[in-house]
């Protein structure tokens, strides 16, 4: 490739490689140091609203050592993932969503790790793994039989040979720090195993996009896709990276393999040499075979869902619906473009267009539940309960209810002496012990066992009454007068 070529090559995966761009990025160091935290270590998957709180939480803290942070974390989480460095799906196991790592983040936190704490490439465990897998290579492809037997043999003997020394009682150890330079490599190795799943499974995502747009986009002379589906036949399972996944998996969840390794990995921590091994590297390990199978498991169902996703969808015949909604679309872009010679963009069309019903508010006129205004914070306080008073139940009605019986006696007692009375002569000669309320009363006893609005015309037709309120102040109202003539009842 000249370097024309590769300049160009570079410069599209500069504005469309999602590791570059966070290595590019204003704030790749907060934006690194954020997402490995929290989504780097042994939590790949977090809750939308766990992430944005622990995001939060740091955002305060780095602003208060002088970094420039205006927004909140749910606006930085949108515009990583808008970017690429996030990958946001539904939840499974409840409502809501949850955040992960995209391939291209992993690999730009795994390659900053890297210049942040550099790890020696050239060692002598590499070179013997390499070419160990190498001679296993070798020896596997070559299909010559006798030479193959020979390198069978060979090794054969190289083993007996290390057997009879064990047996002489030449016991050779491993030296601590070469032991410790393995167990090193063997991580820098393994941590790349998380990365490969998210682009295993952005693979996947992209494989049954790209069968569903051949489906849809396909003519009559170009059935493979359909009849294949129609077969049943797994497109995604029996492709090319479908296979490899397969052989990775049935290896990975093999209980012979899982319990050897495990065994390993016991042997192996139980040595001196590993106390120089950071915690998190030792748990790294002991969770290893179990951290595959359950990433394993995790893309087989990803698998699953497309493959019945894809059949369900050619199977309903929904790909027809979006063929001819793709004509229509392609008609009015094809009708657009031979428009655009003679009739301008800002032209008025005259058509009416129908938009929807759906009303369209702001995101900011959405008031957010806060837990807080519910806070059942104070005590709660016992009373115990005591034997009634039968004057505080009296009290206690007298300021519910109008006293009748006590206004009653009073106007028998007033007309004892007089003929008749009306409603003022009564409260001046028997003041109002319950405010308003004892006027009212009066007034409702006028008016169904008295008589009002029949006046001479030398007499008065209305009166002036006053009381004293519950907050004894003396008010005073003008009523029409109402007479009490005979003994209330």
């Amino acid at each position: 490739m000249s370097a024309l070529s590769q300049t160009h090559a570079l410069k599209s995966l500069v504005e469309t490689d999602a590791t570059w761009r966070l290595l590019r990025a204003d704030n790749a160091p907060v934006i690194a140091a954020l997402l490995s935290e929290h989504l780097g270590g042994e939590n790949r998957r977090l809750p939308a609203a766990e992430l944005y709180e622990l995001i939060d939480h740091d955002l305060d803290a780095l602003r208060a050592h002088g970094f420039d942070l205006p927004q909140v974390a749910q606006s930085y989480c949108a515009e990583w993932r808008k970017a690429g460095f996030l990958t946001r799906r539904p939840a499974e196991e409840a409502r809501g969503e949850t955040f992960e790592l995209a391939p291209g983040a992993l690999g730009a936190i795994r390659f900053v790790e890297q210049l942040a704490a550099p790890r020696q490439t050239l060692t002598e465990s590499r070179l013997s793994s390499i070419a160990a897998q190498l001679g296993q290579l070798a020896v596997d492809t070559d299909p010559d039989a006798t030479r193959r037997l020979e390198q069978l043999h060979a090794q054969r003997d190289r083993i007996d040979a290390q057997i009879e020394r064990i047996n002489a009682g030449e016991l050779d150890t491993l030296d601590p720090a070469r032991a410790l330079e393995r167990v090193r490599d063997i991580l820098a190795q393994a941590e790349e195993i998380p990365s490969d799943f998210a682009r295993v499974r952005e693979r996947f995502e992209n494989l049954n996009r790209e069968l569903r747009a051949r489906i849809v986009e396909s003519d009559d002379t170009q059935r493979v896709v359909l009849d294949e589906v129609f077969r049943g036949v797994n497109l995604i399972a029996e492709s090319d990276e479908g296979r490899s996944f397969d052989g990775f998996s049935a290896l990975v969840l093999d209980p012979a393999v899982g319990a050897a390794f495990d065994d390993d990995i016991s042997r192996v921590l139980g040595r001196d040499f590993t106390a120089q091994l950071t915690s998190s590297d030792r748990r790294f390990l002991r969770r290893f075979i179990g951290t595959l199978k359950e990433n394993s498991g995790e893309i087989h169902d990803v698998i699953t869902a497309f493959a019945r996703g894809l059949r369900r969808y050619v199977q309903s015949q929904d790909y027809q619906r979006d063929r001819v909604l793709r004509g229509l679309l392609r008609e009015s872009l094809g009708a657009g473009v031979d428009a655009s010679n003679h009739i301008k963009p800002y032209r008025p069309t005259g058509l009416h267009l129908e938009l929807s019903g759906m009303p369209l508010a702001s995101v900011g006129a959405i008031q957010l539940h806060d837990p807080a205004d519910l806070d059942a914070s104070a005590p709660i306080a016992e009373h115990v309960a005591e034997v009634a008073d039968l004057e505080a139940l009296r009290a206690l009605a007298r300021e519910t209810e109008i006293d009748f019986t006590e206004l009653t006696a009073h106007v028998n007692d007033l007309l004892a002496t007089a003929a008749h009375c009306t409603v003022g002569e009564v409260l001046e000669r028997y003041p109002a012990s319950q405010g308003v309320a004892s006027v009212v009363g009066l007034l409702v006893l006028a008016a169904t066992q008295g008589t009002s609005g029949e006046t001479s015309d030398t007499e008065l037709s209305s009166e002036t009454v006053r009381w004293r309120g519950t907050d004894d102040i003396g008010r005073a109202a003008t009523i029409p007068i109402h007479r009490f003539t005979g003994r209330l009842l």
